[in-house]
């Protein structure tokens, strides 16, 4: 069984403070774009088996993918690990980039072994939330609005589909890290003299990472010079997305960026659910 995982942007992305539960609470906008990684399940005896076309993944219990199968199994009310089950994940959406290629990949892990081993519904929804904030998102796929944590989710209504022109630049960024930074940011600068600037792209965490990768802004700002209609860093980062009503534009922007770019285009709610199992 092949299945695809699609990576997403981040439309907007507003950091309202820390809830107690030590996540931050959200109110963001994602976007599923057609970029995807591809993961090829298959059963076998034994142990689960997990191989990677990409050496810089770790294909380990610490992978978001066999964490998937792990909490599928335990869903089941199964003892002991997942077995009986090899899984090949093809990589194309780069790492510690905003894009939720590890998200995805356990959702798309999630819908596959549905399938292969007859789960309810409710068991996958369930394996979703421990996972992590962004994993039930791609359960949905479209444009969809996410509060709290990024988990609650509201489905809005498809936007006209656009080109999407991602520039990944030579450095990943750590989701850790980007919003450690914008808690200290925001303690030194209490939120009633809080610059305005700070909700400009519609994304709070982008300053504070541009602050320590000045590469990021340069990027928006080129994106922005090549026609785009809205440029602005994807989640975390490190890639930054320009979007364009047409496919020639986007490609002359593409060609234009001083780093990797990557042409895509987004992806409505029926497309996502239509493609992801192909």
């Amino acid at each position: 069984m092949r299945v695809r995982a699609f990576a997403k942007i981040n439309l907007s992305l507003r950091v309202l403070g820390t809830r107690p539960d030590g996540y931050h609470e959200l109110r963001t906008v994602f976007q599923s774009i057609a970029l995807h990684d591809t993961l090829t399940v298959r059963r076998v005896r034994g142990p689960l088996q997990l191989v990677c076309n990409d050496d810089a993944i770790a294909c380990d219990r610490t992978n978001l993918v066999w964490r998937a199968a792990d909490a599928l199994w335990v869903s089941m009310r199964r003892r002991g690990s997942a077995r009986d089950v090899a899984i090949d994940l093809r990589k194309r959406i780069p790492i510690q980039a905003g894009l939720g290629g590890g998200s995805s990949d356990a959702a798309a892990t999630l819908r596959a072994l549905q399938k292969l081993w007859r789960v309810d519904p409710q068991c996958v929804r369930e394996a979703a939330v421990r996972l992590g904030a962004d994993v039930p998102y791609f359960l949905e796929g479209g444009t969809v609005l996410g509060l709290e944590r990024g988990d609650v989710l509201f489905p809005l209504i498809d936007r006209p589909r656009q080109w999407v022109v991602l520039v990944i630049p030579p450095f990943g960024v750590s989701t850790p890290e980007a919003y450690h930074w914008l808690d200290v940011a925001r303690r030194l600068q209490p939120s009633g003299r809080r610059s305005s600037k700070s909700f400009a792209r519609h994304n709070d965490l982008e300053p504070v990472v541009a602050k320590r990768h000045p590469a990021i802004a340069r990027i928006v700002r080129d994106l922005a010079k090549a026609g785009a209609a809205c440029a602005a860093m994807s989640g975390s980062g490190s890639a930054v997305f320009g979007l364009f009503g047409s496919r020639a534009a986007a490609e002359k922007a593409s060609k234009s960026m001083k780093f990797r770019a990557i042409l895509t285009r987004t992806l409505s709610r029926a497309e996502y659910r239509r493609l992801a199992a192909n």
